[in-house]
């Protein structure tokens, strides 16, 4: 269409937005190589015995079912199971970070404290002050004579200058580079936040690595995020994501790494003393869009409330509808966006969808004290889902996710009491509001609607 409809420089345009077949076959084979490592780790001599073992005996409906909020787990905690090579485990510890400033701070005391090695995978990692104050952290642990691996993706650091990262390399630390671009491509971003210390610490969330998210930017102000630090075992499935990223670049290097006990130190186990949850990836590298069908799900599973906070909202057709079907059915909807976007398009976008989903009942905020770049998804105050993918196509079906699928009363309300102490910082959106919008604002919408699947 943009070809036809722009016969010269149409052409250029899909160059840098279209399908790129030869990528797909690449990725095909990384879904076999994952695939193959998991195989691999499961029957390394401490997991055969003990790990797989678990598995069987966790994911069944008649253990699902004896844990509390269990009418949210069962088929949930199978769909993730079987769809998403997600493990499940119960020995978990979380700490909630809510901003970036807490989140950087106890991300760089972990590093400081790591004894073995550490594991960096961030989506952007900025040349600035909080930039180069983590690559010196990383460099310092090289230095030590510590493992240390920094993974970035190409287009998310592409005018990055190769002297950001000389400190750590010149430390004796690696650098990796996900799909460097030949030329600026908006498609297939490693978006996934992952660090492992000594596989014994793991960080996953919304967070990049730059100004702006500890809240020194002018245009946004305070950085509001949703970040989590863990231990227990869920741990080891971070490191066994790392790997497979990790290895993806560095192909036939001798940079690459081998499964080994050191990387998956025990954990300690406890029955019923931690919090149970599930590390659930999707992108171009693996079978099915499983955080899309982990969100489905959690959608029809609810039966009191449904709370979402995400930066962008451009569902596709199946969330869509979940969510006017939760709304016309009586549960408590409700979604939180930024008031001051960092994409116009996708906002006007997203305004389009909100406008159908408030004829139905969905109760829509949008966030005033700042930028809102949290990824939350809360059901019945059960269970709920925190991680890199945003509500939209992009994050479900072009770029590589990964999410926390928690399944843990505690944690839940704790999101949802950060929700709604936001809600005091928003201005909502009305059907009122929105039907008296000026035409300007629809012309946008419209047209920013039709470019959806590529926002």
């Amino acid at each position: 269409m943009v070809i036809a409809l722009i016969p010269i420089g149409g052409f250029f345009i899909y160059l840098i937005l279209g399908r790129d077949g030869r990528k797909y076959r690449v990725f095909a084979e990384k879904t076999r190589y994952d695939e193959a490592l998991l195989v691999s780790y499961l029957e390394m001599d401490d997991n055969v015995d003990t790990f797989w073992r678990q598995q069987t005996r966790y994911v069944t409906q008649e253990n699902i079912m004896q844990m509390q909020g269990a009418e949210h787990m069962n088929d949930l905690v199978y769909l993730n199971f079987f769809a998403g090579n997600a493990a499940f485990s119960s020995n978990n510890k979380l700490e909630l970070y809510h901003d970036g400033n807490s989140a950087f701070e106890s991300l760089i005391e972990d590093i400081s404290n790591a004894k073995h090695f550490v594991h960096i995978q961030y989506y952007i990692f900025r040349n600035d002050s909080t930039g180069r104050r983590l690559v010196d952290a990383l460099a310092k642990k090289a230095s030590e004579g510590l493992e240390v691996r920094l993974l970035i993706d190409g287009t998310g650091n592409v005018f990055n200058p190769s002297s950001l990262y000389r400190p750590l390399i010149a430390a004796g630390g690696h650098l990796s580079v996900f799909l460097p671009p030949h030329f600026i491509r908006l498609n297939f971003r490693n978006h996934r936040k992952i660090a492992v210390m000594d596989g014994v610490i793991g960080h996953i969330g919304g967070m990049n690595i730059g100004d702006e998210y500890l809240g020194l930017s002018k245009r946004f102000g305070y950085w509001r995020d949703t970040h989590l630090r863990m231990t227990g075992d869920g741990v080891n499935h971070l490191t066994l994501r790392f790997m497979m990223d990790w290895n993806f670049c560095v192909a036939k290097d001798s940079r690459a790494l081998e499964l080994h006990n050191k990387y998956f130190p025990k954990h300690t186990y406890v029955s019923g003393s931690g919090i149970r949850m599930q590390i659930v990836c999707s992108g171009p590298d693996t079978r099915h869009p499983s955080i899309l069908y982990g969100y489905n799900k959690m959608l029809t599973e609810a039966n009191k409330s449904i709370y979402i906070q995400t930066p962008y909202f451009v569902p596709d057709e199946s969330m869509f509808v979940n969510l006017r079907m939760a709304a016309l059915s009586g549960l408590d909807v409700r979604i939180m966006i930024p008031a001051n976007p960092d994409h116009p398009f996708v906002y006007w976008a997203a305004l389009s969808y909100l406008g159908d989903l408030l004829d139905a009942g969905v109760r829509c905020y949008e966030y005033e004290n700042g930028f809102i770049h949290s990824k939350v998804v809360m059901i019945d105050s059960k269970v709920c889902s925190v991680g890199t993918a945003n509500m939209d196509v992009r994050s479900f079906k072009l770029n590589f996710e990964s999410n926390a699928f928690i399944y843990d009363e505690q944690t839940t309300i704790k999101l949802e009491e950060a929700f709604m102490r936001d809600i005091v910082f928003c201005r909502q959106l009305t059907l009122e509001i929105y039907q008296n919008r000026s035409k300007w604002t629809k012309i946008r919408e419209s047209l920013s609607r039709l470019l959806s699947p590529l926002l």
